[in-house]
């Protein structure tokens, strides 16, 4: 699908459907856009009538497709809600654009053109708005159809209309910027919706590795004969039950000054996580080929700040496994030795994701990188303390946490900060080894973010558990069902800001 800006009349261009958009508290069409008051003229005052007959109100994510009937040279017209008039964001503008194009794209539509949603009258600059739209239309017309035929036509183009054509070269950038960000999120949604037989470590490492080739990145995989000499003994032990060799990835970004620090960007990587021998119950295990969501999101990440190029250093780690039961697989009880040299006692082989990152954040410190940042669907307690909306979000360095919660304030990914409480450090001690893999059931979310502040001693660090972001349910604004491609759009912003 291409994005582009051109300049005319949204009454007279050429497309399948148009977009124009109304907030809450229009009375009728005294506060609408000279966009909208035109086409409401041109279709005999029916979008008026509709807001006389209260059968649109203007609220955020609603839409209301409207024929033509000949009367405009476009066949639709979506009206698309944007909430109270001094409560427009740039969320409400993404969500708004997702949602109108996917209701043009379901009547048909393959070509769309829009008005700049949300500028104007309320009052967001032009290239804030054609930046939305277009990072809006990206993410909410994804889908994934690799193993089923497409139930429609695709949209081909998305026309974003301004009045001067000297507006379209000025909201060129802005414009290229949302859609880098939509196609490297939906890039991590691609890697994520693929099954687990798929996308086996070996295919995450071949993926980071076309990336590298295409965007000038350096990839190096290292295999397992790597991570024995590495001493990485907790992510060899969680891969030791599955047949499929584990890989670790690393991508480096280098735009930055040869004195600056190279910053971490580490995720967790289960290509498909049965639990191991204390196996899940059968109920949602189909769903557990996502517990690579966190690795997917830093290979996007990176590939964004490449294409955006970023001035900054910068590596994404992606220690990339199965967890299986088997002959071989690691136990309950057993202790393993980490690349740090600590020992873990391992109370649930269920509780892996902190294994692996332990030794990628070791990884991660012999290599002078900082701060270091990792993405991980963790744990289902923060899922069940923040719900799907919301990321938990834990650091050990406040400046750190300060820039990433700015940055997805900007990227409009939804981040909750919860404590990394010292109470609670007592809970991961264990009677044989330096650490134990988890503490008891209370605070589930906190005593794993605290295992894992331990393997990052006191380098700045920043842990994202992405447990009940990673997927959706249902399509939302520019949230699809299925994968999220949380943060990939945050992690971005996160390296721009510094």
């Amino acid at each position: 699908m291409r994005i582009e800006v051109t300049s005319g009349d949204i009454t007279t261009i050429q497309a399948d459907g148009i977009m124009v958009s109304l907030c809450e508290d229009s009375e009728r069409l005294g506060i609408p856009t000279a966009a909208v008051v035109a086409v409401d003229s041109l279709l005999s005052g029916a979008i008026g009538a509709l807001l006389d007959a209260k059968g649109f109100k203007g609220k955020p994510n609603e839409v209301t497709v409207l024929h033509t009937l000949g009367k405009l040279p476009a066949r639709l017209v979506a009206v698309c809600g944007l909430g109270k008039q001094g409560e427009v964001t740039v969320d409400r503008v993404r969500d708004a654009a997702a949602e109108g194009c996917r209701a043009l794209r379901k009547l048909g539509c393959r070509s769309i053109a829009t008005t700049l949603l949300g500028a104007g009258t309320a009052g967001l600059d032009a290239a804030t708005s054609a930046r939305a739209i277009s990072e809006g239309a990206g993410l909410g017309l994804y889908t994934f159809t690799r193993y089923k035929a497409p139930e429609g036509p695709d949209v081909e183009v998305v026309r974003i209309v301004v009045r001067e054509p000297g507006d379209v070269t000025a909201l060129d950038k802005s414009v290229r910027t949302g859609e880098i960000l939509a196609e490297t999120t939906n890039l991590a949604r691609d890697m994520v919706n693929e099954p687990a037989n798929y996308m086996t470590p070996s295919r995450m490492a071949q993926i980071a590795q076309d990336m590298a080739s295409t965007y000038g990145l350096q990839a190096t995989v290292l295999d397992r004969d790597d991570m024995v000499s590495l001493g990485m003994g907790a992510l060899l032990g969680v891969a030791q039950g599955s047949a499929e060799p584990p890989k670790f990835i690393r991508l480096d970004y280098t735009a930055g000054d040869h004195t600056s620090t190279r910053t971490a960007l580490i995720g967790k990587a289960i290509t498909f996580d049965s639990g191991g021998i204390s196996i899940k119950p059968s109920e949602g295990l189909a769903e557990m080929k996502d517990d690579m969501a966190g690795g997917a999101s830093v290979i996007a990440a990176i590939v964004a700040i490449a294409r955006l190029q970023v001035q900054a250093n910068v590596t994404a780690l992606v220690p990339a496994t199965e967890n299986l039961p088997g002959g071989r697989a690691y136990r309950p009880g057993d202790v393993l030795k980490s690349m740090s040299g600590k020992t873990i006692e391992i109370m649930s082989t269920d509780a892996e994701g902190r294994l692996v990152l332990a030794d990628a954040l070791s990884y991660a410190i012999r290599e002078n990188m900082s701060p270091l940042v990792d993405i991980a669907t963790l744990t289902g307690a923060c899922r069940v303390a923040l719900g799907t909306a919301y990321s938990g979000v834990f650091s050990n360095n406040e400046d750190v946490a300060r820039r990433f919660m700015q940055a997805a304030v900007v990227a409009g990914e939804k981040m909750w900060r919860l404590p990394l409480a010292d109470e609670y450090r007592e809970l991961n001690k264990s009677l044989i080894a330096d650490i134990k893999n988890t503490g008891n059931r209370y605070g589930g979310a906190i005593t794993a973010a605290l295992f894992v502040s331990e393997f990052a001693g006191s380098v700045p660090w920043l842990h994202v558990d992405i447990a009940g972001t990673s997927n959706s349910s249902k399509d939302s604004g520019v949230a699809v069902k299925g994968a999220t491609g949380v943060p990939v759009r945050t992690l971005c912003e996160f390296v721009r800001a510094d």
